[in-house]
């Protein structure tokens, strides 16, 4: 049970959140659930959340925006009794000190650089850095706020870890390599093998046969 996975519930169907919740309980790994901004948005994702018990509950909100707005975002929610609440780090060192000291017991995830985007997509945006010496960079912004855990791609733990010694969280992961809207991506026992704490895995598992999918992925790791 040293292997942990949040399952991302990208939906804004509670059908298929109970679906999904329902089909990957396994006692062969760690599992948690993530909703995104499109379930937690939906007209009933919030009050389903409100009620699960004893599930780790992490809320991919990736705030960014000024500080008191993060600070009142978080007081908003702590009736849901969350885990994990995603920042972007980009938000600024002000911002995600602010955030953590009203935090509590939820642990603030820093977000670094999208899984989707790749070196022509920041130069577009206006970063000089590499992806890379970004995300470096942004790694060591988490470590002064004092965040409980960090998003980053697969690619870039080894890097991070020197930097960051807490909760390492990687989205961008597949069952196999083929991937339509995320480019830096990885499969479980590679990232895991990288320095990953927890993967975050979306379609793969939650796509067509999910049990089948689950079973897929125990196999995956124990290869």
């Amino acid at each position: 049970m040293n292997k942990k996975i949040f399952i991302a519930i990208d939906t804004n169907s509670i059908h298929k959140a109970k679906k999904i919740i329902t089909e990957t309980k396994t006692k062969k790994l760690k599992i948690g659930y993530k909703f995104g901004l499109e379930f937690l948005n939906s007209k009933n994702g919030r009050l389903f959340i409100s009620k699960i018990r004893k599930k780790i509950i992490f809320a991919d909100l990736k705030l960014n925006d000024i500080p008191n707005t993060c600070i009142s975002t978080i007081k908003s929610i702590k009736d849901l009794k969350i885990n994990y609440l995603t920042i972007h780090i980009s938000s600024g060192l002000n911002a995600l000190k602010s955030t953590k000291k009203v935090s509590g017991k939820i642990k603030l995830v820093g977000v670094t650089t999208l899984t989707s985007l790749n070196n022509k997509d920041i130069k577009e945006i206006g970063y000089t850095k590499s992806i890379k010496n970004l995300v470096i960079h942004q790694a060591k912004l988490a470590k002064k706020a004092k965040l409980d855990a960090i998003v980053c791609s697969a690619h870039e733990v080894k890097e991070v870890r020197k930097i960051f010694k807490k909760e390492i969280i990687t989205p961008g992961i597949k069952l196999n390599s083929k991937s339509k809207d995320q480019r830096r991506v990885m499969t479980p026992k590679k990232a895991f093998e990288k320095g990953s704490d927890w993967l975050v895995i979306g379609r793969s598992i939650t796509k067509n046969n999910i049990k089948k999918n689950m079973k897929d992925l125990v196999d995956n790791l124990n290869e």
